[in-house]
């Protein structure tokens, strides 16, 4: 049988690899191709590692000498361009000052990336300063790399922020799977603006070092893929504790390690979903009929709907963001390449200023917030914020909410709940519901408690198995 690369999964590539008839370097070429046919559609991969070619010939060498590494040896992945490669590719935050910028060395999770023998294949375009820049700036579009377009509906349909590019290519058949990363919603957004899977974990399970950071409470990286399955694969690579970061010291040492364990079809018999209609407005009619009809098949799938349940919905205050960038950037930027012509925030917002025809199209408001702030995180006004987030989306928020109704997640539309979970440091993970009349992608997003990872997916999974909505787009 002919291999397909349309919508083939980690598993299919891993099956065909064994018996022979693929090869890492032939998967490689065949997105190269697929790249080099749509890419200009889209406008998702702003760099190609040149190595790609290399790294999948060696690795085959390697499984025929030696025998597989796991799951992703092999398996070509995308990078949004925030994430740190010691090689031969950029990390700009879309951002022209950073257009030059060479990581010193792999972020923590690249490292796991290749340690697991996958293909890094190249860097993809995200929302300039992954959305933490301006007022009013598209999704997917930044200055360096321009913008990024849904491949479901091209110029028609928003493709989500910030991690755009990560989340078009994948859905373009552009990779095997695509790392994304999110402060608020910034994987859950694209992905499910793309008809995708994306799993925004816990604060804490994926290293944070080596990412050009907004903010050090509410930052994580996590895969974006086209199928449950190929989630969970990811996400145990990702994993990790990591001495850098401090906010992985707490993961549970009991947690789980294989999160292919949950893939389970019968994942959401006796089970107790909340529903947050709050948190459902401004889904037109059509998109609220979408999500009517999931939770209609959740409930034929075993599941008791509490419907609905009450959240805190005012929860959109940046100030923790404003305070933590600035801090954050410094730190990064301090440790960059003399070469670079930017090293704090402050420089960053004088180089745009210096280049203001190209470099801000849509302004930097919120650059130059952030810069207001001291960056020591001192003032009373950033402490009490970053206490009342925590109390507000945690104890009175969604661990309240689940404890009073003995839930085992809740659910929302597309990415509309991103905020409270973000602000609590709590995991996420979206999945296709179906399409609008006009084609574009909608999905449900299953949020729980910290760690929480295998439960949900677990839901996602027996969801995603007995409706199956995703379908490729049709690109020209």
């Amino acid at each position: 049988m002919t291999f397909t690369l349309t919508e083939a999964t980690i598993s299919n590539m891993q099956d065909e690899m064994e018996c022979g008839n693929l090869s890492a370097k032939k998967l490689t070429m065949m997105y190269l191709e697929q790249i080099a046919k749509h890419n200009n559609e889209i406008n998702a991969i702003v760099e190609i590692n040149p190595d790609a070619l290399h790294i999948a010939k060696a690795l085959d060498e390697e499984r025929s000498q030696k025998g597989s590494r796991g799951a992703l040896h092999g398996i070509p992945i995308l990078l949004k361009d925030n994430i740190g490669t010691g090689d031969k590719t950029h990390t700009t935050a879309g951002s022209l000052a950073l257009k030059n910028n060479y990581a010193k060395e792999d972020a923590f999770l690249v490292k796991k990336l290749r340690g697991a023998g996958a293909v890094i294949l190249g860097k993809a375009n995200l929302t300039e300063w992954a959305n933490f820049m301006t007022e009013g700036m598209p999704n997917g579009y930044s200055s360096l790399g321009g913008q990024v377009l849904n491949p479901y509906g091209p110029g028609k349909h928003d493709v989500g922020g910030s991690s755009a590019g990560s989340a078009a290519g994948v859905a373009a058949n552009f990779a095997a799977g695509g790392i994304g990363t999110e402060t608020s919603g910034s994987i859950l957004s694209p992905a499910s603006s793309n008809s995708l899977v994306g799993i925004k974990p816990t604060v804490g399970l994926i290293s944070r070092t080596g990412i050009i950071p907004i903010s050090n409470s509410q930052d994580t990286a996590g895969p974006i893929t086209r199928t449950v399955e190929d989630a969970a694969i990811m996400l145990g690579i990702l994993r990790g504790v990591d001495e850098n970061d401090p906010a992985t010291s707490i993961y549970p040492q009991n947690n789980t390690k294989d999160y292919t364990a949950a893939l389970d079809t019968k994942g959401l018999e006796k089970t107790r979903i909340g529903i947050s209609r709050d948190y459902m407005e401004g889904l037109d009619k059509e998109e609220l009929t979408i999500i009517n009809s999931a939770l209609t098949s959740i409930e034929k799938l075993g599941s008791k709907l509490i419907d609905p349940v009450r959240l805190p919905t005012n929860l959109h205050d940046v100030n923790v963001l404003l305070h933590e960038f600035k801090s954050g950037v410094n730190a990064y930027l301090h440790n960059s390449s003399n070469q670079l012509p930017v090293h704090s925030l402050e420089e960053v917002i004088t180089f745009n200023n210096l280049h203001e025809e190209s470099a801000l199209k849509y302004g930097q408001t919120l650059l130059k917030l952030s810069n207001q702030k001291s960056g020591k995180l001192t003032e009373s006004e950033y402490i009490n914020a970053r206490l009342n987030d925590l109390e507000r989306s945690q104890e009175q928020g969604i661990d309240e909410v689940m404890d009073r109704h003995n839930l085992d997640a809740l659910l929302f539309a597309n990415n509309y709940g991103a905020v409270i979970a973000a602000k609590a440091g709590y995991p996420s993970i979206t999945v296709p519901a179906g399409y609008t009349s006009t084609g574009k992608p909608v999905g449900i997003t299953f949020t729980g408690r910290a760690f929480s990872e295998s439960n949900l997916i677990k839901l996602a999974f027996a969801f995603e198995q007995a409706t199956k909505h995703r379908t490729a787009p049709e690109l020209d």
